[in-house]
């Protein structure tokens, strides 16, 4: 019996690797713009059930690329992504409930749709948590919680949650009131390129004196270069996942 069961995981194994591989060849093609021989590696893997070919033929079924726009469409093949637990299904869905799109206006659902992207650690989706939190969409209004979700992005370099992040620790909203956070994270945004940190930075700098910014400067500096070793660590783990 135990041998048995090994041989269908490794089956398994197997077909979800030709899967990864068919799935690749389509986004190669996607990238390229050449959507007909894209749309031809997806449609197989989507009749198979692989939820990232559904998400992705739910792009562009949405965005129209090389079909007829079919939001309804869309719809379906993220649900059926989304009830497999694909992160960026989910993260979708989530969207056009929010807007009701091709589907009634529910922001629980959304929420709830959202949270679980969030939790599957995708940085879009724990930005997005963390405005319904602090706007009170599709949840009770929760400050600290906004914080909580604002900050798993921020510390994964996600810019907006970094200006966002600031901005609750200038207002003091969901923690005490904090300008050298404000100023630690406005900078960690500014030098993403974010033009409206830059000119939040310089708020938070006139607040403080010469031995504050020195100390928060030195922490950016000592932040980025983390940010900067985990990009070489994951650049070479894609590298390995191709041999």
């Amino acid at each position: 019996m135990k041998k048995l069961i090994k041989s269908i995981l490794l089956l398994s194994v197997l077909a979800t690797s030709v899967h990864a591989a068919d799935f690749e060849a389509g986004v190669s093609k996607l990238n390229k713009g050449e959507f007909h021989q894209a749309i031809a590696e997806f449609e197989p893997l989507v009749e198979e059930g692989f939820a990232p070919a559904q998400y992705q033929m739910g792009e562009v079924y949405l965005n129209g690329w090389g079909v007829s726009k079919d939001a309804s469409k869309a719809f379906e093949l993220f649900t059926l992504a989304a009830d497999q637990n694909y992160p960026e299904a989910l993260f979708q869905l989530s969207l056009m409930y929010s807007e009701g799109k091709m589907t009634k206006k529910d922001l629980t659902t959304a929420f709830k749709l959202m949270e679980r992207a969030a939790n599957k650690d995708l940085l879009t989706a724990q930005f997005n948590l963390g405005v319904m939190y602090a706007n009170g969409e599709g949840i009770h209004k929760n400050e600290k919680k906004a914080v909580f979700w604002y900050e798993q992005a921020a510390n994964q370099n996600y810019v907006l949650a970094q200006f966002n992040l600031a901005l609750m620790y200038y207002e003091g909203k969901g923690v005490n009131r904090d300008i050298e956070k404000s100023y630690f994270w406005n900078l960690m945004a500014a030098y993403s390129g974010y033009k409206d940190a830059v000119t939040s930075a310089e708020m938070d700098q006139r607040q403080l004196n010469e031995i504050q910014i020195k100390r928060v400067r030195a922490d950016v500096d000592r932040k980025r270069r983390q940010f900067k070793q985990q990009q070489q660590v994951k650049a070479q783990q894609a590298n390995l996942a191709t041999y």
